[in-house]
């Protein structure tokens, strides 16, 4: 029986919750009081994944074993020493004596496990005392770091594509290895030209070194690229290279063949090159932005065997001369302008120069090393101490690098999708967190914002480097191709 009684039938009323009070803009003004007395605060709280991720890969025993310094530190330890340059070079101080801005922060001593930084004079005479070996060990220090980093994070990648570049720094002042050459920018200035090789894929520093301003000879190059192929991770995957015209020389292409790597390289204008193009046979080229194409087989001077060379050519605009648009990767003749590569690419020639145009990538990746990472402060009038300062300040950038694949999104499987992330963009969205250092029952933690906008992000990211082991096993589960 259905009741009708007025309780059966009538709706009742929800009790409402209490309301609350909308939330007011905190007013900020010149008679705002303040005072100094909040303690253990710190603006890098970013750096706790950082220090998880160099604790969990092995960092300090890989530095320990790696590195041979003969000079016995007392103020801290010869690993807190370098972990303290490579923090100050990822967080933005290129000069050591700005290490002093930091010297008390919490999160930076507490990561070093020590009360305070030493002084300048003490971070420069330890830097001092690295002889000119230390730079190579440094390199092996981050070939080790890679390979546990694309285990750890499931890096599988069936292509590597290096991309190796010089670049020019202007040095002002008396410094050992500067020298007047080549230096566009600023003509007739001293100068360094450093020796840098990237990793397309994932946008890592690879191998380099620091060269005096003199133009690179082949056997140099040569050496280079050696030290670039051991630092590979893998093994069997294809490899392949693009360069500009500094690394025309036979000793680069053997090289290149030697490690079994396909390559393109900016042709060098000569004489007898300008002549071969004058009787070549030209064609349309409708897939390219030129005016017409043409591949033969030549043999430079000096080099054993014939390759292929291609060529694209520019029509001049009337009126306008050819030798204004000289570059490192055109060079002009009275009527045309022309690109040259050599390269033992079996492709068609638009495929190839589509390939060698992405090598703009390695040239921003050294203006994001020069501009954020201070590639370009060289510390010292020495040499060999500039040398070590650059391998660290790559150290750092290539923190970067590491980083962006731990935190990479699930889905993100495919290298030609994954958006790079730079040093100073990282640093204003994950490095520069304000964080409290707060310690309770004889336990230290750090406590963020609860407004932090990528709370999700350092979440998802800190799970995964908490999940690494020992033995390195993927701690994502699809796998970076």
């Amino acid at each position: 029986m259905v009741g009708r009684r007025r309780e059966n039938y009538e709706k009742r009323s929800v009790k409402q919750g209490r309301m609350q009070p909308a939330a007011e803009p905190n007013e900020i003004g010149a008679s705002t009081p303040f005072d100094f007395t909040a303690k253990r605060l710190t603006p890098y709280g970013g750096l706790l994944p950082v220090a998880t991720m160099l604790e969990k890969l092995g960092f300090e025993q890989v530095v320990t074993d790696t590195l041979t310094i003969a000079r016995v530190p007392r103020a801290m330890r010869a690993y807190q020493f370098v972990w303290a340059m490579v923090i100050g070079l990822y967080i933005g101080f290129a000069r050591l004596h700005q290490l002093r801005f930091v010297a008390r922060d919490p999160i930076v001593t507490g990561i070093l496990h020590v009360t305070q930084l030493p002084p300048q004079s003490t971070l420069w005479r330890f830097l001092d005392s690295l002889r000119r070996h230390v730079a190579q060990q440094i390199l092996r220090v981050q070939a080790t770091l890679r390979q546990r980093v694309w285990a750890a994070s499931h890096v599988r990648l069936a292509t590597v594509t290096v991309g190796a570049d010089t670049t020019v720094h202007t040095i002002y002042g008396d410094k050992m290895g500067a020298r007047k050459s080549y230096n566009p920018k600023n003509k007739g200035k001293k100068s360094y030209q450093p020796i840098l090789t990237f990793l397309a894929e994932t946008r890592e520093y690879l191998w380099g070194e620091l060269h005096n301003g003199d133009r690179p000879t082949g056997k140099q190059i040569a050496t280079h690229l050696r030290g670039v192929f051991t630092a590979l991770p893998v093994s069997d995957a294809k490899r392949q290279a693009r360069a500009d015209s500094g690394f025309d020389c036979w000793e680069a292409v053997e090289a290149y063949e030697h490690a079994g790597c396909r390559f393109v390289v900016v042709a060098r204008k000569t004489a007898r090159l300008v002549a071969q193009l004058t009787h070549a046979t030209w064609t349309a080229s409708p897939d390219t932005d030129a005016d017409a194409q043409c591949e033969f087989r030549y043999q430079p001077t000096g080099w054993p065997r014939p390759y292929r060379f291609v060529a694209l050519r520019y029509e001049a605009p009337p009126g306008e001369p050819t030798s204004a648009v000289e570059q490192y990767q055109l060079f002009a003749t009275d009527a045309y302008t022309y690109r040259v590569f050599v390269t033992n690419f079996t492709n068609p020639i638009a495929p190839v120069v589509w390939f060698y145009a992405r090598r703009t990538s390695a040239e921003n990746l050294i203006k994001e090393a020069n501009n954020d990472a201070g590639l370009a402060a060289h510390p010292s009038h020495r040499f060999d101490v500039n040398g070590n300062h650059f391998q660290l300040t790559m150290l750092a950038y290539n923190l970067n690098c590491w980083l962006m694949l731990f935190q990479r999104d699930e889905t993100v499987t495919d290298a030609t999708t994954m958006r790079h992330t730079t040093l100073a963009t990282a640093r204003l969205t994950f490095l520069f967190v304000a964080a409290k250092i707060w310690r309770h029952a004889g336990r230290v933690g750090v406590s963020y914002s609860a407004d932090y906008a990528e709370q999700a992000v350092l979440q998802r990211l800190m799970d995964r480097l908490r999940r690494m082991t020992g033995a390195f096993a993927p701690v994502i589960k699809l796998a970076f191709t």
